[in-house]
């Protein structure tokens, strides 16, 4: 069913990486990045990676190499090891340990560009008479951005989860546009504040209309014309709109 695609054509770059899509999951999960259950962080992966596929998004190779390499450490722990494979079995590492490393490294970073994109934007009205005594403290906890692609694919899977199987043998018989879409939610922000996604979603009771939906938010988020957050990490996305929009090229 490619009703959505006909008339209005979604152009949205995924704006995270497959390493950003594991921290997700190993934060909402709430395991252990040194420790990560391996066969279930692959199936939500690729129930991830799917759900991405289907709204037609644009992915990167690199998430299919990442799909690839879970698949094969997958694979892997479930061999004995002197099973794995010649040279294995003199490093004797566990077959996660160089994803672990990559996990942590680029955490390391990302925390670190997080942090200095705050306090940029804390700072950017702000003229000091001199340079000295500035000092960077360390923020060990730096929160996640408002709201990730991953937060809102989440929302989306949720509601697709809640339509029923004979409502979707009805799915031919009606007709939603993304087009359609973007002025019902425009037209929804003008009369109230905040809408919360899954507000958003609660009387759909087709695949087709909460697909149109969603990329419809997709593609005002991209236009700067509306802003999506969350009180705390997971917790109800809230829909908002952007009093400030800028350009997009």
């Amino acid at each position: 069913m490619n009703v959505q695609q006909e008339e209005y054509k979604v152009k949205l770059e995924v704006f995270e990486g497959p390493l950003d899509l594991l921290l997700y999951l190993i934060k909402k999960e709430e395991v252990d990045v040194y420790n990560i259950p391996i066969e279930r962080i692959t199936n939500q992966y690729m129930e991830y990676l799917n759900l991405l596929k289907m709204l037609d998004l644009n992915i990167a190779g690199e998430f299919l190499v990442m799909a690839a390499t879970l698949m094969m450490i997958k694979s892997r722990m479930l061999l004995p090891p002197e099973e794995r494979g010649e040279g294995e079995e003199e490093e004797e590492e566990d077959p996660r340990w160089d994803l672990v490393r990559q996990l942590v490294e680029y955490k390391k970073f990302k925390d670190a560009a997080l942090h200095l994109q705050h306090l940029e934007i804390d700072r950017e009205n702000v003229f000091w008479r001199s340079g000295e005594g500035v000092h960077i403290e360390p923020d060990p906890d730096i929160a996640l951005q408002d709201v990730s692609i991953f937060d809102l694919i989440t929302a989306f899977n949720d509601a697709l989860s809640n339509v029923k199987e004979e409502e979707l043998k009805e799915i031919f018989t009606e007709r939603f546009t993304v087009g359609e879409k973007i002025d019902a939610i425009l037209g929804l922000l003008k009369t109230h504040d905040t809408v919360s996604i899954n507000q958003l979603f609660k009387e759909m009771e087709s695949r087709q209309e909460i697909i149109c939906t969603f990329l419809g938010v997709l593609e005002l988020i991209r236009l700067k014309q509306i802003e999506v957050c969350q009180d705390a990490a997971f917790s109800e996305i809230v829909i908002m709109k952007n009093d400030k929009p800028g350009s997009v090229s």
